[in-house]
């Protein structure tokens, strides 16, 4: 079952400042009302990444986040409550997400692991497990994992509007699917282009 936790950012140390989300707090005041947190913590059960996915969809809808980053976002809530269920020892993963305005922030929390950081494992292109961060950093602007106590704090962020492009525009958000040719299309077309008139 999910509890909405109202209290201090993931990683919050009073002594040190560190938001739990990737980033040192900025010094000086805070940012005005368009930043916004929400706060989440479920029980380490199967049945949480599809209720992580819930609450994370209608929170972002109702900051008005655009329906394409709502649906990144809640895949890739999925995937951190997901991973930190299957690969730790936790009994609970605490969730938070961050409007900006520019990204939306997602951090989620675990209580505890094997040493070293998340990292994409080489996988088998038949293996039905184990793409969860390959997902992630194919997704996210970017993401990256930190020691909180004695579990991992992972973080990602997305562009909060849809059409916001990437910098990196190298193979890492290429899957492969794009360089498959489309079923029935031209094999070799000597124009270069699909029957639909763009690039092939």
């Amino acid at each position: 079952m999910a509890s909405v936790i109202p209290s201090a950012p993931l990683g919050t140390d009073a002594a040190a400042g560190l938001l739990g989300l990737g980033a040192a707090t900025a010094v000086g005041p805070q940012r005005g009302p368009a930043e916004r947190r929400f706060r989440f913590e479920l029980a380490a059960h199967p049945g949480s990444p599809a209720q992580a996915r819930r609450l994370t969809r209608a929170r972002l809808t109702g900051w008005s986040v655009c329906e394409d980053t709502c649906d990144t976002a809640a895949l890739v809530v999925s995937e951190l409550v997901t991973n930190a269920i299957v690969h730790t020892a936790s009994r609970h993963i605490v969730c938070e997400l961050h409007d900006g305005d520019d990204l939306v922030r997602i951090a989620v929390r675990d209580q505890g692991c094997a040493p070293g950081e998340p990292h994409p494992a080489a996988q088998r292109a038949d293996e039905e497990h184990g793409r969860g961060l390959l997902l992630v950093d194919a997704l996210c602007h970017s993401w990256g994992a930190h020691e909180h106590g004695p579990g991992l704090l992972v973080w990602a962020e997305l562009p909060r509007k849809a059409d916001t492009p990437r910098e990196d525009t190298g193979p890492r958000n290429d899957l492969g699917w794009g360089a498959r040719p489309k079923p029935g299309g031209p094999a070799g077309g000597s124009d270069g282009d699909d029957e639909d008139g763009g690039p092939a």
